[in-house]
């Protein structure tokens, strides 16, 4: 091969894998905000000679309307001060890196539009621009900690139909009363699995398969059975089963571009799972943005850290890890099928992993089943669904997918995004006529231990 080969830059459509840098943010430049807006220049200004994004996520439709309607026509026309606009109507959702931008590394270009925004939040946030509401509910441990006692009055308080609370919750927080709010347990998904569940010695991955579930915040607080349900159906196929739940991945926080939070976590969770992982001990992650951040965004903020590295490599989402020991073991006896139908959304972050859509693959596994799949984004992104100042974006970019979800009729909706599955299910509820029901919500793994009747 030529000297010319092999140092010539990349083409657009080339064969080369991208990839993605580490985070440089213990970089005093990271902060620089007048740098910072000189890399958006820069992008912004390739993003709208471009334009394959125009179809995801708020921002880019933001971002080339403003060119477009600007006094040159051009990107030079539109004032920094409103660059942004095009960041708060990003959710991190990782599809334009992923599924549209032609010009990611290793392209000379050198485009990564989610990380940028990240970049530009965490400059936003050491000038001393944060959101104290924002920063109140990314406190998961603490609130769930809180709601747990008083589980009862807390979903009481929160519920749309409350309508005088949830009216006077927007005038003094900005939460927007229309939003379903996540329901709180007195149990939580920690409670409920504190004794580890028998291995099913007829199972075929017995003595062969140890399993660390991490619960994650929201399954924790909020959604308990998720991990009752996995616990169940690993434990049947002869899988050594444990709960683990050091604390929050620190989403929240990455979305606020609180980065060094975010790193302070990842080390201490990956502390707690190095001696399980050196016992050999597989990792499961019960939500898909908690496994996009085991997997990918952990160690591009800690690169040099061996411990998340090993986290990395051992961490599977909850339904790749079902498919996986369907085709290494094969799956115990016993599935039913599900009736009515189950329409998958395939989340975002389950779709940046890069996986396939491993939710799917699993619920096939269950005879005669219908299984939709919907691929198209749910709008929700963290807070963004819930805020009173974003839920009108998050309701425009979900109308799509939720249209999709309706047109396939089936009973039962669920997503590997717990909180995209709420969204889209109050859409469809929002969009139903002449007295149709809504489908019933779960998470795919609740749908295959139901139809193994061990939930």
């Amino acid at each position: 091969m030529s000297e010319k080969t092999t140092t010539a830059p990349p083409r657009e459509g080339s064969l080369e894998a991208p990839f993605r840098r580490p985070i440089a943010w213990k970089d005093p430049d990271y902060y620089d905000l007048e740098k910072v807006e000189a890399e958006m220049e820069r992008v912004f200004d390739i993003c709208h000679g471009c334009r394959r994004c125009f179809n995801l996520c708020d921002s880019f439709p933001k971002l080339f309307d403003m060119v477009d309607e600007s006094p040159t026509g051009e990107l030079d026309g539109v004032d920094k001060a409103d660059y942004a606009k095009v960041a708060d109507a990003c959710t991190l959702c990782d599809m334009c890196f992923l599924t549209k931008c032609p010009y990611v590394p290793p392209h000379e270009f050198d485009l990564d539009f989610p990380h940028l925004i990240l970049r530009y939040r965490a400059a936003k946030r050491k000038a001393g621009e944060t959101d104290f509401v924002r920063e109140q509910l990314g406190k998961t441990d603490r609130n769930g900690k809180l709601a747990r006692p008083v589980a009862g009055l807390a979903n009481w308080a929160s519920a749309k139909e409350n309508t005088p609370l949830r009216k006077l919750l927007e005038a003094v927080a900005k939460i927007d009363a229309e939003a379903e709010l996540p329901k709180y347990h007195s149990r939580t998904a920690t409670d409920r699995l504190r004794d580890p569940l028998a291995p099913n010695p007829e199972g075929p991955a017995f003595g062969l398969r140890k399993v660390a579930l991490y619960a994650t915040c929201f399954v924790d607080y909020n959604a308990p059975d998720t991990a009752v349900a996995a616990a169940r159906v690993l434990a049947l196929q002869g899988c050594e089963v444990k709960l683990v739940y050091p604390e929050c991945c620190g989403m929240p926080q990455l979305e606020a571009g609180d980065v060094a939070e975010v790193a302070g976590r990842a080390a201490r969770v990956a502390q707690a799972f190095k001696p399980l992982i050196a016992e050999g001990w597989d990792v499961a992650a019960l939500t898909a943005s908690c496994g996009l951040m085991m997997k990918f965004e952990w160690p591009l903020i800690l690169p040099d850290d061996p411990d998340v590295t090993a986290l990395s490599r051992a961490t599977r989402d909850i339904s790749e890890y079902v498919v996986g020991l369907a085709k290494a073991h094969g799956l115990a006896p016993g599935l039913k099928t599900v009736e009515g139908g189950v329409t998958l959304h395939h989340a975002c972050h389950a779709r940046a992993q890069n996986m396939g859509a491993k939710s799917a693959e699993m619920l096939k596994l269950i005879p005669d089943t219908k299984v939709d799949l919907v691929e198209r984004c749910s709008g929700h992104g963290g807070t963004f669904g819930v805020m009173a100042d974003t839920r009108p974006m998050a309701v425009k970019v979900g109308k799509p997918a939720a249209r999709q979800v309706a047109a396939k009729g089936n009973e039962t909706l669920c997503s590997d995004c717990p909180l995209a599955c709420k969204h889209l299910g109050q859409l469809v509820s929002a969009e139903a006529k002449d007295g149709a029901k809504a489908p019933a919500q779960a998470h795919p793994i609740e749908i295959f231990a139901r139809a193994y009747g061990v939930l």
